[in-house]
């Protein structure tokens, strides 16, 4: 490409064109956004506005996830005028046995790639891993807690059902003075992992299973990637989600509804520990004012976003992973971010996707259609054009000068003021070999033998003569060019078809990796259809070779996104490609097909 079009602006204009839309305040308003908007009114937090994105540190983030990282942090960037608006970034570290850096990583890279800022440091709950033991034995002093010593089998057994009540565990009345010994014997690691947990003491008949005495520290003798080997005992999920928090002051705790029942313990866990020590704490970690109004975080739930052909569930995605299904957590077929990025997705397209689904606490199932039209519309406006040919059909002008050598100019975009790109044309050029019939079917309007068809930019040209092999396989077409129909019609005649091309001597070798949906099935976790690995799409890849770009592709950088005219959008692989060695992903094809073959 020349100058005036680097092949590599990509994420710039693409962001740029929704951005605008969310600096214009147009991000559809929802539930969450009126709820706050009343507690400004009402000066509920001191003018605050303060979320969080506490993700596992257990896998890379998937477009679910995309979901709250726009809620969370687009709140804090559209209350940010009205405000002392701000999310944090924390990861919910309390279970090392599944976490890695590694993960920690990817999931920072991917909310930075999406375009969000987190607030300060990121933060982390093992670095409330003191704060919460000492509120444990706040919980055990005030009668509370309890050391249990029931096995885990033998807990299932007395937890109930969804039906009948539970029981008492055998070791709920210990004293406040037995149970701080035990539980301080449990940090200092006398004990084996499974052989005592912490139990919250509320009520083993409620009819909320979550609020039987459940568990909300576990030994573990693990290393743990932030705090090493200080911590045998390691805090539940639910009791730290809330005190941490509580801790952070975060004032909306926005979650997905399958917490909607853990809310009940959410509360009843800030509610029990003494509000004055929380206050202090929250103080000493520099998240509130000394002389602060101190409010409790407040639970809110919201749909999660369910796509269909496609695995939500981080476990099922680590299986394929592990099973070697898929190259990787960014696989480009994976609903990952880091996959979707790969395949050549924008950040503006999955922000802009994430505000047109919607918030809601309705459960319901998303169209994959509908994300594929977001990057659509996004690389339709954004992606300059180029020419690719996936299976080369050797082209030989018969009447164009041997030692003739033009220079032709093409726009790189049709609309859009992208600049032009310059492409060599001469006596000898390759076209696709879907775009050629011998015996041409009805409403076939490329080329075939004595019918005229115009090359992208270029001429008129008319199939004269067909060059086959030994096996009766095509290998060459002798065409004669209309010189005189460069940037104009011919005369007397009407050419309808237009194909596109690559000058022989100057275009580029590529691998194109085709990529479809990984699975074939509407709903792979359709218990009736088996293992969800059943639906797996033996199509979802297929990787092309041979394949020949235009000369203006050889600086493409890395994630730069192109329309390969006639073909769909492309983006250059961000790991595989090089200069010597050029791979394309397919994003999406130009138009939905899948319904057609599907259907």
């Amino acid at each position: 490409m020349t100058a005036s079009s680097p092949p590599n602006a990509k994420h710039g204009n693409a962001d740029k064109s929704h951005n605008s839309a969310e600096a214009a305040g147009k991000s559809p308003s929802h539930f969450i956004r009126h709820m706050i908007e009343q507690d400004l009114g009402l000066d509920k937090h001191n003018g605050r506005v303060q979320t969080r994105f506490p993700p596992e540190p257990n896998g890379f983030l998937h477009i679910g996830h995309a979901k709250s990282i726009c809620l969370n942090f687009g709140l804090a960037q559209q209350f940010k005028d009205r405000a002392r608006a701000a999310c944090n970034l924390r990861f919910d570290d309390t279970n090392p046995a599944k976490e890695s850096q590694e993960f920690i990583d990817a999931i920072k890279a991917d909310i930075e790639w999406l375009g969000f800022e987190w607030n300060g440091e990121v933060r982390y709950t093992s670095s409330y891993f003191q704060h919460l033991y000492d509120f444990a034995l706040q919980l055990i002093r005030n009668g509370k807690a309890y050391v249990c010593s029931l096995t885990p089998d033998e807990a299932r057994e007395y937890r109930g059902t969804l039906t009948e009540p539970g029981r008492n565990s055998p070791y709920r009345e210990r004293s406040v003075d037995e149970n701080l010994d035990l539980f301080q014997r449990m940090q200092a690691g006398e004990f084996a992992d499974g052989e005592h947990s912490l139990r919250a003491k509320i009520d083993m008949a409620s009819p909320n299973i979550n609020m039987r005495d459940p568990v909300i520290y576990r030994i573990r003798k693990l290393r743990h990637h932030q705090t090493a080997d200080s911590w045998n005992v390691y805090p539940m999920y639910d009791y730290a989600h809330c005190i941490s928090d509580a801790l952070e002051h975060i004032t909306h705790s926005l979650c997905t509804l399958e917490f909607e029942d853990h809310r009940p313990l959410y509360d009843w866990i800030l509610v029990n520990l003494e509000p004055e020590s929380l206050r202090k704490a929250c103080h000493a970690l520099g998240n509130m004012g000394a002389d602060e109004h101190y409010v409790l975080p407040q639970q809110t739930e919201f749909a999660r976003l369910n796509i269909n052909y496609t695995v939500m569930s981080k476990r099922k995605l680590k299986e394929m992973v592990e099973l070697g299904l898929v190259s990787g957590w960014d696989d480009p077929r994976m609903p990952t971010l880091s996959g979707l990025r790969r395949r050549g997705y924008t950040p503006a397209a999955i922000r802009h996707f994430c505000d047109i689904i919607g918030m809601s606490r309705s459960e319901s199932i998303v169209d994959v259609g509908m994300l594929e039209h977001s990057i659509r519309d996004d690389l339709d406006t954004n992606a300059p054009r180029a020419m690719c040919v996936l299976r080369p059909l050797k082209v030989t002008l018969t009447n164009y000068p041997d030692d003739k050598q033009e220079t032709l100019s093409l726009p790189c975009h049709p609309k859009n003021d992208m600049g032009h790109r310059e492409i060599p044309f001469g006596k000898t050029l390759y076209i696709d070999r879907s775009d050629f019939e011998q015996v041409p079917p009805p409403g076939f309007k490329r080329l075939s033998p004595e019918r005229e068809v115009r090359l992208r930019g270029a001429y008129v040209i008319r199939c004269d003569e067909v060059i086959t092999d030994d096996s009766g396989e095509v290998v060459e077409l002798h065409c004669h060019a209309d010189l005189d129909t460069l940037g104009k019609n011919p005369e007397g005649r009407k050419v309808k078809g237009v194909i596109h091309w690559v000058p022989a001597e100057s275009a580029l070798a590529a691998e194109v990796r085709i990529y479809d949906r990984l699975f074939n099935n509407e709903n792979p976790d359709d218990k009736s259809l088996g293992d969800f690995k059943n639906s797996l799409n033996p199509d979802s890849l297929q990787i092309l070779t041979g394949c020949l770009v235009e000369p203006s592709l050889a600086s493409a950088a890395p994630e730069a996104s192109f329309q390969f005219e006639r073909e769909g959008y492309f983006c250059v692989d961000r790991h595989d490609s090089r200069p010597d060695r050029l791979v394309f992903n397919r994003t999406v094809s130009l138009r939905d097909s899948w319904g057609k073959q599907n259907g």
